[in-house]
């Protein structure tokens, strides 16, 4: 029962949706009227959660990775780099079509962490959910104030799933999740958006 309530943690609270989820909201926050809000949504969908989901599922049916979200250090290599590279793409196109600020700002945060995250994980296995996580957390709460608050329920949930599913040790997700918390709001602050 543990492991399976790990699971569906886990695949709930995946990075794929919590991007998806973040960049649609930003889209409505940030925008005059509905269209507006939606063309900016696909476009983010497109650009950036799509090509990522779509690289990891080509992986994953040529045996490249294990699975979507529980693979060995040394296969997350590929999927970095192609994050990376698509994550720069992206933001570069955000800011060249100039984009609603928050939806520009938070590709720019999102890519400095895929970096920051490629870099360690050579070293270290660290743990992609709960950055996922804080990271949505932080940035909910910077664009919303305390009535996001509550989403840091998420967090503990997370944390206990990756640690019980034997994916990561409690200082690769407590890491994960202080790092991406920090970068966002580093980013953030940088723009002129905390305060």
């Amino acid at each position: 029962m543990r492991e399976r309530t790990a699971k569906l943690i886990s695949g709930i609270l995946n990075p794929f949706l919590l991007s998806a989820v973040v960049m649609v909201l930003l889209s409505f926050k940030d925008t005059p009227d509905t269209a507006y809000a939606l063309k900016w949504a696909a476009i983010a969908l497109v650009i950036s959660v799509l090509p990522v989901l779509a690289a990891v599922t080509y992986l994953v049916r040529r045996k490249k990775l294990d699975a979507f979200y529980d693979n060995q250090r040394h296969q997350r290599h590929v999927v970095y780099v192609i994050s990376s590279v698509l994550g720069a793409v992206g933001c570069g196109l955000m800011w060249g079509l100039n984009a609603p600020q928050l939806l520009a700002v938070t590709f720019t945060a999102g890519l400095v962490e895929l970096i920051v995250f490629m870099g360690v994980n050579f070293y270290w296995k660290i743990s992609l959910h709960t950055a996922f996580v804080a990271g949505t957390v932080m940035v909910l709460c910077l664009v919303y104030g305390a009535i996001a608050a509550w989403t840091i329920i998420f967090l503990p949930l997370v944390c206990w799933s990756r640690i019980e599913l034997k994916q990561h040790s409690i200082l690769q997700v407590a890491l994960g999740a202080l790092l991406a918390g920090g970068i966002v709001t580093a980013i953030f602050a940088a723009f002129g958006l905390v305060g």
